[in-house]
């Protein structure tokens, strides 16, 4: 796929960096090259392939899902500008 100097500056300006002239012309050779290896991966046959999250075929690790207050109030709301029962106070913001 050939990618044009426009397409290029566009890329270039929703990237928000700077482009100069000669740089312009460099990066759309490697866009280009880079577009043409994306478009060689619709070639491989992936039917039947299921998605996965790893290479390697691991299973979750779970654990029970217990409620805990953590057992350190204290120590939760230490740097707390206003607390309250070992609540964190905040001011009215919705009127």
């Amino acid at each position: 796929m050939a990618v044009d100097e426009a397409t290029v500056r566009r890329i270039a300006r929703l990237a928000r960096i700077s482009v100069s002239d000669d740089e312009a012309k460099a990066l759309q050779g490697e866009l280009s090259t880079i577009l043409d290896w994306v478009e060689q991966l619709n070639e491989v046959d992936v039917e039947g392939v299921e998605p996965m999250t790893s290479v390697v075929e691991v299973s979750m690790k779970m654990r029970d899902d217990v409620v805990a207050d953590g057992e350190c109030p204290d120590e939760v709301t230490a740097n707390a500008p206003a607390k309250e029962d070992h609540f964190f106070m905040v001011p009215k913001v919705v009127e």
